[in-house]
């Protein structure tokens, strides 16, 4: 098991479109992701869970993956996030 805390730096936060791209990112892999925000826990696989966490720009996840290929997994949620959903 792997964690990793990346707080969310594009400006609009994790809205609709870059919580649709991380959940088809992260659905290529087969580790199963948690994101905590706060006392709040959702599978990092669901878009609604997502959405549901209202992470706004500050906001800091902690991302906890388990599974075979986790040191992918936790790149590419790094890299989504250094590109700022290339928003």
């Amino acid at each position: 098991m792997k964690e990793k805390i990346i707080v969310v730096s594009n400006k609009s936060g994790l809205h609709a479109r870059p919580a649709a791209t991380l959940v088809q990112t992260l659905n290529k892999y087969q580790s199963g992701v948690k994101i905590l925000k706060d006392d709040f826990e959702v599978d990092a696989k669901s878009v609604m869970g997502v959405m549901a966490l209202a992470a706004a720009c500050g906001s800091e996840l902690k991302f906890v993956v388990d599974g075979p290929d986790e040191g992918e997994t936790i790149a590419a949620i790094e890299s989504l996030f250094n590109s700022k959903f290339s928003e």
